[in-house]
């Protein structure tokens, strides 16, 4: 009796074999096959050393040197196939090797102990551990799924991507064997070896041109030191670029530099970064007191360098543009621009730089800002030089000139020398604290000396003029210097503070 199918189903059909024989007893409405036999289904060819050939069920297993052939790009290989010819399931198994593509075309491979192949669906899949390989990467896993339509891949269970670059591990992957790009969709860990380690959980990353776009703050660790993090990276690791949108922080562990922002750029060479929006450096370099840097664009790179005794060095330069405010626990700052020199720790401060300490406050046309030992030893102020110290709530005490230099102690301003045209005014007091009156100098060069945020004494050149005035007989504006302001309400009080927009 024929066997009934379908519309939708198809007869398989053998179309020889060395011999055909029947045993009922043994295997029920099967022909035995041996010897050279092949079937065909559609446009496939099933070939073997044996088979039984089920006509009724449109069925039939296939035993020995079996090679399933689809068309001119699908060969499947196995000790043994059961093959269904109305659901079109070919089941491969012991030393499966699954080949699509053309052998001249760099085909990709599937091999593995167990195979199944949905011809009606255009699937073939493995579930108990197996390999696929193309002209570029070897991948392992437990289970897969390949279409070979589309040319893509279903990864799960100890996904292993072997690249000769770098290997990629996940538990679940998306990877087409044509474009080369593996989807992630769960937590990878992506590793060139003593070079670079990528930690992320979504994104994309295309293994022939090493581009990627990682998402759900994904990190890019350096072996150097350096690590890259965002809520999006755009990543190309053969040029060694980053750029990074939504809470990126780029680290150096080696410089001690941390640079933050909502949007920058990284480039390996010479560990150059980029950030605004938000931007902040962090310079941790210092166990004593940490340097909090915000402006609206911040770049920082290492600059190399040979010195006097011919050695090889390496510092960190870090440029600020518009808007900067710095905190540090000894000295808060804020300017237009800014350039930190790692070469001697100075900062350089332009276009109208204030500086505070406790309560005094410098500042000039251009300021330079040195650091030693982790913290602020000196300032020097070129250009409309000003420094006021607020004695009390309405009296300052005012120096001005052309340039200034002022020694910090213990984050304590002690000593500070005004040279060109040096002017001040400073209150006279009795020792039990209460004012004897304004004093009002001009000078070539002045000296004064603080203790406990007090002026303690003044040494003047001799060509020294003033007046002093009692305090009932100050005339207005004498409290002043043309140079005079007091800048309290801009300065930043802490770390966060560094972020409040002051307007000029």
């Amino acid at each position: 009796m024929a066997a009934v199918v379908s519309r939708s189903q198809t007869m398989v059909y053998l179309e020889r074999a060395d011999s055909l024989r029947f045993d009922q007893e043994r295997i029920a409405n099967a022909q035995i096959l041996k010897g050279h036999v092949r079937f065909r289904h559609d446009d496939a060819l099933m070939y073997c050393d044996s088979a039984y050939f089920y006509e009724k069920t449109n069925s039939l297993d296939a035993f020995g040197h079996v090679h399933l052939v689809q068309g001119d790009t699908l060969n499947g290989y196995g000790d043994k196939l059961f093959y269904d010819g109305n659901s079109k399931l070919a089941r491969l198994r012991r030393h499966v090797k699954w080949i699509h593509g053309r052998a001249n075309e760099n085909p990709t491979i599937l091999t593995t102990d167990s195979l199944n192949y949905d011809r009606a669906a255009g699937v073939a899949y493995y579930y108990s551990g197996g390999t696929v390989e193309d002209s570029l990467n070897t991948l392992t896993s437990v289970r897969c799924s390949y279409r070979p339509q589309t040319k893509q891949a279903i990864f799960s269970k100890n996904v292993k991507l072997v690249n000769p670059k770098f290997v990629l591990t996940s538990d679940t992957m998306l990877y087409n064997s044509e474009t080369k790009v593996a989807d992630i969709v769960s937590p990878t860990d992506i590793v060139y070896e003593e070079e670079t380690d990528i930690v992320t959980s979504r994104g994309w990353y295309n293994t022939d041109n090493e581009l990627s776009m990682l998402l759900d703050r994904s990190i890019i660790h350096h072996a150097d030191g350096r690590t890259m993090t965002g809520d999006t990276i755009y990543y190309d690791k053969r040029i060694g670029f980053g750029e990074v949108l939504g809470n990126m922080e780029m680290r150096d562990s080696t410089q001690k530099v941390t640079l933050t922002g909502e949007y920058g750029q990284m480039w390996e060479e010479n560990s150059r970064g980029f950030a605004t929006d938000s931007a902040l450096m962090i310079d941790w370099s210092d166990t004593v007191h940490l340097t909090f840097i915000h402006a609206d664009t911040l770049f920082t790179e290492e600059v190399h360098y040979t010195d006097s005794a011919l050695m090889d060095s390496t510092y960190r330069r870090v440029r600020a543009y518009y808007g900067v405010r710095v905190y540090r626990e000894d000295m808060q700052m804020t300017c237009d621009s800014l350039v930190y020199w790692g070469s001697d720790s100075t900062i350089h401060l332009y276009k109208k730089p204030i500086c505070w300490s406790e309560n005094q406050q410098i500042s000039a046309d251009s300021m330079i800002v040195y650091i030693v030992n982790g913290t602020v030893e000196h300032a020097w102020g070129n250009g409309s030089a000003l420094c006021v110290m607020q004695d009390t709530l309405d009296y300052f005490n005012q120096m001005s000139g052309k340039e200034v230099t002022v020694y910090i102690e213990d984050g304590e301003m002690k000593l500070m020398d005004m040279s060109g045209n040096a002017l001040t005014i400073y209150y006279a007091k009795e020792s039990d604290g209460s004012f004897v009156g304004l004093n009002t100098t001009e000078s070539s060069f002045i000296r004064m000396y603080v203790e406990e945020q007090k002026i303690h004494h003044i040494r003047f050149t001799k060509e020294t003029t003033g007046v002093m005035y009692p305090m009932n007989q100050i005339p207005g504006g004498a409290d002043h210097l043309a140079l005079f302001f007091w800048a309290e309400e801009k300065r930043p009080k802490d770390e966060k503070d560094v972020f409040r927009r002051i307007e000029n």
